[in-house]
């Protein structure tokens, strides 16, 4: 957990720590949230990548959420018992199973985008409109710089 008494007195540590501490507590806010609906972050992954995406083999839904098959397909079963994908054979190049979001997934997803957007709502309720939007820019730009691994790696500390 993040302690603003502790840790190092250089504001550059400190921004990274914090930035990790308030990821973290982001993270299981929004596994709290959608947990309520009897979803996983990777349940909504699944979800997400059919919506934007359309209709996808298992193992390019493995691809597309970066988890193992093996969880990627328990995933899918779960929401096909819950009737929020559908699973269909399509013979192009051979045989695969396809999945499909149905209605009911469509609306399982839409109502978690509110659940997150209200949990945005309230951890952003102290800052203006216009803070909110730079601190969104800012966080793309910091996102972008630390998923370029080679940058990175060649910067000293």
């Amino acid at each position: 957990m993040y302690d603003r008494g502790s840790g190092s007195s250089n504001p550059s540590e400190q921004t990274v720590e914090l930035l990790a501490a308030a990821g973290r507590a982001v993270e299981t806010l929004v596994a709290e949230r959608i947990g309520v609906r009897g979803s996983s972050p990777l349940h909504q992954s699944v979800l997400k990548a059919l919506a934007d995406l359309g209709p996808h083999a298992h193992l390019d839904l493995a691809t597309q959420t970066e988890a193992p098959l093996d969880d990627v397909v328990r995933v899918i079963d779960e929401l096909m018992e819950q009737g929020l994908v559908h699973a269909m054979v399509v013979n192009i190049g051979g045989r695969h199973e396809v999945v499909t979001l149905t209605e009911a997934g469509t609306e399982a997803l839409a109502a978690t985008v509110d659940d997150v957007k209200s949990l945005q709502d309230a951890l952003l309720a102290s800052i203006t409109k216009g803070e909110r939007a730079q601190l969104h820019y800012l966080l793309r730009r910091v996102y972008t710089t630390a998923t370029r691994a080679d940058g990175l790696r060649s910067v000293s500390p």
